[in-house]
């Protein structure tokens, strides 16, 4: 029975040999026998980094371009084997790509630069203090400034967004529900806000005590005698001053399409 071919192990002479012939000719014939001599190991490092996720060939794909990189770069002269510098090499090349593409949300390159080091670092600081590290600690430990560490931090939940079609257990019942269920509704605040907005603008054509009285009345809910009681004039005043001001608003609105009725609702 015909057994499969093994790739022949080749000794430091040998692989040396192939990568200058390749430097100095380009030969394919020497590219093609490096990347199957190292491609087993290049499949080995990129599955650490995949685990076992749909972008693995991804990856060996660009462990392989650290190996082409390696073979041009590598420095026979150095004395050291080839496997030294290769391994670095090819782990750099896949941290990029990780640290590039694999993000939901884009994010600064500082960041993307910060993040896996910070978590390197928290993990050393626990250790050190037997406790979870503060920000202070984090940041003089990283050399950077705590709005970065707290950045990073932030930003760094956003690796892996989850989809809106993932499901999730509802009740005792077992019943289950998608996030965009829970989450895909309007959202009336941004109305609110850009009413609010215009509402503040329009106030201009108000005197300080007829915004004083329509920030109590509206705003803070208060009723005219409170009112009243908060300004030091009496509630028919107020009421008299109310009904003015409304009537300035409703005119400054009306001459942009606006109507007042809507916003203070």
């Amino acid at each position: 029975m015909t057994q499969p071919s093994q790739t022949r192990r080749r000794s430091k002479e040998e692989i040396e040999a192939l990568i200058q012939e390749f430097q100095e000719t380009e030969s394919p014939e020497a590219q093609n026998a490096l990347v199957e001599q190292y491609s087993a190991l290049i499949g080995s490092i990129a599955r650490k980094y995949s685990k076992g996720k749909d972008f693995h060939e991804d990856i060996v794909q660009v462990g392989m371009i650290g190996l082409l990189s390696a073979i041009r770069r590598f420095d026979v002269s150095v004395g050291r084997p080839f496997e030294s510098f290769l391994i670095p090499t090819v782990i750099g090349e896949i941290k990029r790509f990780l640290r590039d593409k694999t993000w939901s949300v884009h994010v600064p390159r500082r960041i993307k630069d910060v993040w896996p080091k910070l978590k390197t670092v928290v993990d050393e600081l626990t250790n050190q203090y037997q406790r979870s590290p503060k920000i202070h600690e984090i940041a003089d430990y990283m050399e950077i400034s705590e709005e970065e560490v707290l950045e990073a931090m932030e930003m760094g939940k956003s690796y892996q967004a989850a989809s809106v079609d993932q499901s999730f257990e509802q009740g005792s019942e077992g019943s289950t529900v998608t996030v965009l269920d829970v989450v895909g509704t309007p959202d009336e605040g941004f109305e609110k806000v850009d009413q609010k907005l215009l509402l503040e603008s329009a106030l201009d054509v108000l005197s300080e005590r007829e915004k004083a009285i329509i920030h109590c009345t509206f705003i803070a809910n208060k009723s005219q005698r409170e009112t009243g009681e908060y300004l030091g004039i009496s509630q028919m005043h107020v009421s008299r001053l109310q009904k003015k001001a409304l009537a300035k608003l409703r005119k400054e609105l009306a001459s942009g399409g606006q109507t007042l009725d809507a916003l203070l609702r």
